[in-house]
C-alpha cells in the first residue's frame, strides 16, 4: 500500500526530501538555545559583565532567526509536497476510474468513488503532511532534547523513563479501540454521499411526487449514523489530551522538585538555577514531542482506512481489456447476437438476458420495444462492450466485439442514452 501511494509523489520528491532536512535543522537549533540560555543564566548568577550578556544574547537571537527561517522553509516545502502528492493521487484515481468497465463502477458504486476522490484523498494528504514534517520533527526533538537533558543532568533525566511507558500504553489502547471504528466510518460516508447524489440527480422526480419528507428522513438517518460513529471515536480520542496534560504536569513537578533539591544539596556547584531552567524547557520539548506523536498516530490511524480504500481502486483491474492482436478495423455496421445470455453479477440468481439470437444487417433500422425493466438498455450496452456477455457472443461487422480494440469499437458504435448528463 505504501509503495502504491509513494508512486504518486513523483515530481515532488525534492520538496518531500527538503522538508525533513529543514525540520531537522530547526530542531537542532531549538535544542541548543536552552543550553545557551542556561550558560547565560549561570554567568549572570556569577556576576558577569554586560559584554558577556550581550554576546550570549546575540548568539540566541541569531539562532532563533535561523530556527525561524528553517521552520518557514520546511512549511513551504511541506505545503508544496503534500498538495502536489494529493493532486497526483486524485489524477491517478480519476484516470483509473476512466478505464473502468461498468462492472467495476457497479462494484464500488458512484458515491463510494466520489468519497474516495475527495474525503479519503484529503485524509491521506493530511497524513502525508504530518509524516514529512511533524513525524520527523517530533522524534528528532525527542532524541535531541533527551541527549541534552542527559548532558545537563543524567540523574534528573531518568524521570522521563517513568512517563514514556504510561503514554505508550495509553496511546496503544486508544489506537486499538478506534481503528475498527474508522474502518466502518467511511462506509457510512459512502451512504451519506449516495443519499445526497441520488436526491440531487433526481430532484425533479422528488418534487413531482412530493417525496421531500421521505428524502429528508433518509438523509437524516445517514447523517445521524455518521454522527454517532464520529462521536464514539472522538470520545475515545478525547482521552489523549488529559493523558498528555497529566504526564506533562507530573514531569514538570518531578523535575522542579528533584532539581531544586539538587541545587540546595550541592549549593549550586554541581547543579544550579540555569541548569534547572533548561531542564524544564527540555522536559516541555520532550512532552510536547510525545503529544505531537500521539496526534500523528491518531491522524495516521484515520488515514490508513482511507489509504486502503484508495488502493482498492488503484489496484482494481478493469474487467474489460483490449485483447492481444486486437482488431482495429470495423468492416461494416452489421450486429449479430448469437445465443447471448447476460447477468450483471457472477452471484446473480438469474440472467437478465437469456438465449438472445438477433441478426441486424448493416443499414437496417430496428426498433426494440419492451416494458420498463425488460433489459432493453442491457441489450444495447453489450454492443459497444460496456459489459461483456455471460454466454454466447455479440458480433459487430462479423467479428466478436471482444476481438476489437476497445477504442476502435466504441468510435464506430454510437450510443445516445435516455439521459445525457454531460
Amino acid at each position: 500500500m505504501i509503495k502504491k501511494l509513494a508512486s504518486c509523489i513523483r515530481e515532488y520528491k525534492k520538496d518531500s526530501i527538503l522538508t525533513p532536512v529543514f525540520v531537522a535543522l530547526e530542531v537542532v537549533l531549538e535544542c541548543i538555545i536552552p543550553y545557551v540560555i542556561a550558560l547565560l543564566v549561570n554567568n549572570i548568577q556569577r556576576g558577569c559583565e554586560l559584554g558577556v550578556i550581550v554576546k550570549y544574547g546575540l548568539v540566541v537571537f541569531v539562532m532563533a532567526c535561523l530556527s525561524l527561517l528553517c521552520g518557514a522553509l520546511s512549511g513551504y516545502f511541506c505545503a508544496r509536497a503534500s498538495s502536489g502528492f494529493a493532486k497526483n493521487l486524485r489524477k491517478d484515481l480519476f484516470y483509473k476510474v476512466q478505464g473502468f468497465s461498468f462492472a467495476n463502477i457497479d462494484k464500488f458504486s458512484t458515491s463510494s468513488l466520489v468519497t474516495r476522490l475527495t474525503t479519503d484523498v484529503t485524509n491521506v494528504q493530511n497524513a502525508y503532511m504530518m509524516i514529512i514534517r511533524i513525524a520527523v520533527r517530533c522524534p528528532f526533538m525527542l532524541i535531541f532534547a533527551l541527549v541534552m537533558s542527559v548532558l545537563m543532568s543524567p540523574s534528573l533525566a531518568m524521570t522521563y523513563l517513568f512517563i514514556v511507558p504510561v503514554l505508550a500504553i495509553g496511546l496503544g489502547l486508544m489506537i486499538k479501540i478506534s481503528m475498527p471504528i474508522f474502518n466502518r466510518l467511511f462506509k457510512k460516508y459512502d451512504a451519506l454521499n449516495e443519499s445526497v447524489q441520488e436526491n440531487v440527480n433526481g430532484i425533479r422526480v422528488v418534487k413531482a411526487y412530493v417525496r421531500e419528507d421521505y428524502e429528508i428522513n433518509k438523509f437524516n438517518e445517514a447523517s445521524q449514523e455518521l454522527k454517532r460513529s464520529f462521536t464514539r471515536v472522538e470520545k475515545i480520542l478525547a482521552f489523549n489530551s488529559p493523558l498528555m496534560q497529566f504526564c506533562m504536569y507530573v514531569t514538570m513537578t518531578a523535575v522542579s522538585l528533584f532539581g531544586a533539591g539538587m541545587i540546595i544539596r550541592s549549593g549550586g556547584s554541581a547543579f544550579n538555577v540555569g541548569d534547572l531552567s533548561s531542564m524544564i524547557t527540555y522536559s516541555m520539548q520532550i512532552l510536547m514531542s510525545l503529544m505531537m506523536i500521539s496526534m500523528i498516530f491518531v491522524m495516521v490511524t484515520m488515514s490508513v482506512a482511507s489509504a486502503r480504500r484508495i488502493c482498492e481502486v488503484l489496484d482494481d483491474e478493469s474487467t474489460i481489456k483490449d485483447p492481444e492482436n486486437a482488431v482495429t478495423d470495423v468492416k461494416d455496421g452489421s450486429v449479430d447476437f448469437d445465443n447471448v445470455s447476460f447477468a450483471y453479477s457472477a452471484d446473480a440468481e438469474k440472467n437478465v438476458l437469456e438465449g438472445i439470437d438477433l441478426h441486424i444487417k448493416s443499414g437496417q433500422t430496428i426498433g426494440i420495444i419492451g416494458g420498463t425493466g425488460s433489459s432493453k438498455s442491457s441489450l444495447i450496452q453489450l454492443i459497444p462492450r460496456l459489459y461483456d456477455v455471460t454466454g454466447g457472443s455479440v458480433k459487430v461487422g462479423g467479428r466478436d466485439v471482444r476481438e476489437y480494440d476497445i477504442k476502435t469499437l466504441r468510435d464506430q458504435v454510437a450510443v445516445v442514452l435516455q439521459k445525457n448528463v454531460l
